[in-house]
């Protein structure tokens, strides 16, 4: 027999229980101990069969404790939570019993917590604790939410697998849910959270959460009351956040959201000050929600106050800057509008964490504990002085300088990123640099890099930083497959950003690759029924480990055979092969400044042709070499994610060139070019021969030899010998002019970024490209040429060609053609010059790391040409759309533009109108 002794019921069953429970222990904590005890010694009851007579208020010794019900935790670690052990004495009722159950109370664990009386036996007692845990979670299903949402949910309220499920968690669930809509502008927002026991299991349930936001709150009015020198709708539009509701706007809808409002208000003030008006404040504002209808008015009341002058302007502490060069930045004269807050920028731009600002400058040069503050010290009628008031401090190092949150990527890799260094001079622009850098590296998440200060110490002069970092997915995969040049083309690439080459050996760093030194490797492979491409990259960003010199290495072999488009019959007896090897450095300048880079490459493409003629290459067996050296200059400063700057720009001019054989080889190009032996079987002048893609004599043509003394033309006709013989000349002549490859191309690239507002930002693009030759009697060579239009993407050409991007035309349709001087037909032969300018606005959907989304609208306009003679800048095609950019980690860039080509494609005559284009991979 037993007799319940005490209890502490949870019971999910009775809301009305449980809050009584609830209402108890908060009384609990609060009461003295021997009232509790009086309390316990109340509900000790029992069931008339089951009591066992014990005598109140005695103490006996605890005998045994035997732990009943549902429970899965220990037996022997709840006794020792309870805090009650064996041979202790407890007094029943008493203070022992209660504080065990408090203990396994506060643990929020358990549903009921019985005590009861086993026996008794002289002065020993034998209890039992019968336990009830709590349910715990299985799994969590939300409803009326998109599922890109459902995940941050889950997240926030962290209802993961297993988690115990009480009153506390529902109720807090519910509540964030609620609010967090709420501060979005969903006022009427609704969410109901139950729970269902989970058959499948033990003692666990499933939650549902069923979301009915209803529709955000609409603003039907702002008005103004006491405005004179702003008329209500100028005042509006300097709420950038809080609008009211217009049909015509696009791109602000009509919301209301409380936090943001307020920042409104202080615009509104701004607005004000920015003009001079100093005193302007709002007096009142009056928000009015119509839940019926789920709209607000809202009313603002304002005192403008008079137009004010800025005055004398001194500046004192100052022993480290003169009050000139101070003055310079601040950049306010004597008889100004009163701005303040130019004023307050000035001093301290908290919208520019590397602003030109007199805080900044001090902070750039060690002087943390600098504070620097404007103080009005005189108001005459309407001019106001200043006094700009300087506590330089002391100079401040860095001291300790650690970084937490790298799983994968080793230290070293992130420390020699670093340039707050310990020992050195403490300076933000360190700091601010660092962050840009860290977050181009790629391996983590640019948003969520911060330098925490730890350990600030004034009287020593050193302060301590933590860099806070959160890795993110850095390899990639490209995977795709698609229809193109007659037959079906497949890609396999695997990109890995953060390889290890010394772990190659090291079975146990394969997690699935040795990960972690900051090495990238590129495998890839690309293939069709007419042709195979394999590549492996190679780079190391510390070339030797001590400077931020990157080597960057290649290696690919393809192979092609001809291919009969309309038929997609392949002929394998002719096939054109390349192997390519390129080796380059690049480092990291000084000067100009620390933003510059210059690079060097050695590169060499070998070109074997076997009976394959091609639009491009005049002769279908043979070789062609090509060596060049590679220089270029950068100059970045970009944002700190790479994947969606918001500021900064890069600007790049590169120089490609091969050695000029023609100056050391000892061939007249003059003569070979002219093919006196060709002009001489034919008595051809030299306005018809068949250099430069001029149109060749065939056999049975009639050929203008000249005139003759009367000034009549004179022609011949060409046999079938002849134009056989005279046709493998003309390959013997173009085999020894492309042997080796001789030319020099030019190219730049600027490339800008500003934000607009938030977080749009307006991407301005420049890019020109030219392919020059050193000997005119030589000539341009069919190689290394630009390929404009199109979605920019490189597919399987194999001569070295650029393809550019211009959106709202098909892939490299904007170059100019020839006349195929065997076929007739038109080919493109690539341009030799290039240019396009574009504009592009870009909106950020979610920069999260497990996915970067973000849309875009732009406008460019290009074109290319076949040299100079035929160059107009301003003879543009142009076109226009928008698109979508997702960015993953596992994939890389993956996007989709609807575009719209205004001009017609060279030979038409009809804009060419509409086209959709698919990104993959591309540059950001």
């Amino acid at each position: 027999m037993k007799q319940l002794l005490a209890t502490k019921s949870e019971s999910d069953d009775s809301e009305k229980q449980v809050n009584k429970l609830n209402n108890f222990l908060v009384l609990y904590k609060s009461i003295p101990l021997f009232l509790s005890v009086l309390f316990f010694g109340s509900i000790f009851q029992a069931k008339a069969q089951d009591r066992i007579p014990f005598d109140q208020g005695k103490t006996y010794i605890l005998a045994d404790i035997d732990v009943t019900g549902k429970v899965t935790f220990n037996k022997q670690n709840v006794i020792l939570y309870s805090g009650l052990e064996k041979g202790q004495n407890v007094t029943v009722p008493g203070e022992e019993i209660s504080n065990a159950i408090k203990k396994l109370g506060e643990v929020e664990l358990f549903s009921e917590i019985d005590f009861y009386i086993n026996r008794i036996e002289g002065d020993s007692i034998y209890l039992e604790l019968n336990l009830i845990e709590l349910p715990k979670l299985s799994d969590v299903k939300i409803t009326g939410v998109k599922k890109s949402k459902k995940e941050g949910l889950i997240k926030d309220n962290g209802l993961i697998k297993g988690k115990i499920v009480n009153e506390n968690l529902i109720t807090t669930t519910k509540n964030y849910i609620e609010n967090k809509y709420k501060k979005d502008g969903y006022y009427s927002t609704k969410v109901n959270v139950v729970t269902i026991p989970d058959t499948t299991s033990g003692n666990e349930v499933k939650m549902l959460v069923s979301i009915d936001r209803g529709d955000k709150v609409k603003v039907t009015s702002i008005d103004f009351e006491g405005n004179e020198k702003f008329s209500d709708k100028k005042l509006r539009k300097a709420m950038s956040n809080t609008k009211q509701k217009n049909f015509f706007r696009i791109l602000k809808r009509s919301k209301y959201i409380k936090v943001k409002y307020e920042e409104d208000l202080k615009s509104v003030v701004n607005k004000y000050k920015e003009k001079g008006y100093r005193d302007a404040r709002i007096i009142s504002d009056t928000v009015i929600y119509n839940k019926e209808t789920n709209k607000l008015a809202i009313k603002i009341n304002l005192v403008e106050g008079k137009k004010y002058y800025f005055g004398d302007i001194k500046f004192l502490g100052n022993s480290v800057y003169p009050d000139q060069g101070l003055r310079n930045l601040l950049g306010i004269k004597k008889g100004d509008v009163y701005n303040g807050v130019l004023l307050e920028k000035r001093i301290a731009d908290k919208s520019k964490p590397d602003g030109e600002d007199i805080t900044n400058l001090y902070q750039n040069n060690g002087y943390l504990f600098s504070q620097i503050n404007a103080v009005e010290v005189r108001t005459a009628n309407d001019t106001i002085d200043f006094e700009i008031r300087i506590m330089e401090g002391p100079l401040a190092y860095f001291n300790k300088i650690t970084v937490v949150g790298n799983d994968k990527t080793n230290d070293k890799v992130i420390y020699r990123e670093l340039r707050t260094k310990p020992g050195e001079k403490y300076s933000k622009e360190d700091l601010v640099r660092t962050v840009r850098e860290l977050g181009t590296l790629g391996f983590f998440d640019p948003e969520a890099i911060e330098p925490k200060f730890k350990n600030v110490d004034p009287s020593a002069g050193t302060v301590d930083i933590e860099w806070n970092l959160v890795e993110k997915g850095s390899s990639q995969i490209e995977l795709q497959g698609g229809y193109g040049g007659g037959g079906f083309i497949g890609t396999l690439g695997l990109s890995f950003n953060n390889f290890s080459m010394r772990n190659i050996f090291n079975k146990d760093a394969y997690k699935p690759v040795p990960m972690g030194d900051g090495q990238k490797v590129a495998l890839r492979l690309q293939g069709s029924s007419y042709f195979q491409t394999y590549s492996i990259n190679f780079s190391e960003p510390w070339f030797g480990g001590k400077k931020p010199i990157s080597f960057n290495s290649s290696l690919s072999y393809s192979k092609q055979y001809s291919n009969n488009y309309t038929t997609n019959s392949v002929d394998r007896s002719r096939s054109f092969n390349i192997i390519s090897l390129s080796v380059g450095l690049s480092k990291r300048l000084t000067v100009p400044d620390n933003d510059s880079f210059l690079s060097q490459a050695l590169s060499f493409q070998f070109y074997d042709l076997n009976n394959y003629n091609t639009g491009l290459i005049p002769f279908g067996d043979g070789a062609v070499r090509n060596f060049a050296y590679t220089i270029g200059f950068t100059h970045s400063n970009k944002g700190s994610n790479p994947i969606y700057p918001t500021y900064g720009s890069e600007f790049s001019i590169s120089a490609k060139v091969t050695p000029p054989y023609s100056l050391f080889n000892g061939v007249n190009y003059g003569d070979l070019g002219n093919q006196k032996e060709y002009k001489k079987r034919y008595g051809i002048n030299d306005n018809y021969g068949v250099t430069n893609n001029q149109y060749s004599p065939q056999v049975g043509d009639y050929i203008k030899v000249n005139y003759d003394e009367f000034g009549n033309e004179t022609y011949t006709k060409v046999d079938e010998a002849n134009y056989q013989d005279a046709s493998a000349d003309d390959a013997k002549v173009d085999q020894e002019k492309f042997k080796w490859l001789e030319y020099y191309k030019i190219k730049m690239k600027a490339d800008w970024y500003t934000k607009i507002y938030d977080k749009l930002v307006l991407r301005s693009l420049g890019e020109f490209g030219y392919l020059g030759n050193y000997n005119s009697e030589r000539g341009d060579v069919p190689f290394e040429r630009f390929f404009l239009g199109g979605d920019g993407l490189a597919n399987f050409a194999m001569d070295g060609r650029e393809t550019i991007q211009l959106r709202g035309y098909p892939n490299q349709s904007l170059t100019p053609y020839i006349t195929n001087i065997d076929t007739k037909e038109r080919d493109q032969d690539g341009a030799t010059i290039y240019n396009k300018f574009s504009l592009e606005l870009r909106y950020p959907i979610t920069l999260k790391p497990q996915a970067s989304i973000y849309v875009l609208a732009f406008a460019e306009a290009g074109a290319a040409y076949n040299s100079f003679k035929s160059y107009n800048p301003f003879e543009l095609k142009r076109s226009a759309g928008m698109g979508l950019r997702v960015f993953m980690p596992a994939f890389g860039l993956l996007g989709i533009d609807f575009a719209h080509g205004f001009d017609p494609l060279p030979g038409q005559t009809k804009p060419n109108g509409a086209e959709v284009h698919f990104i993959i991979g591309q540059q950001f």
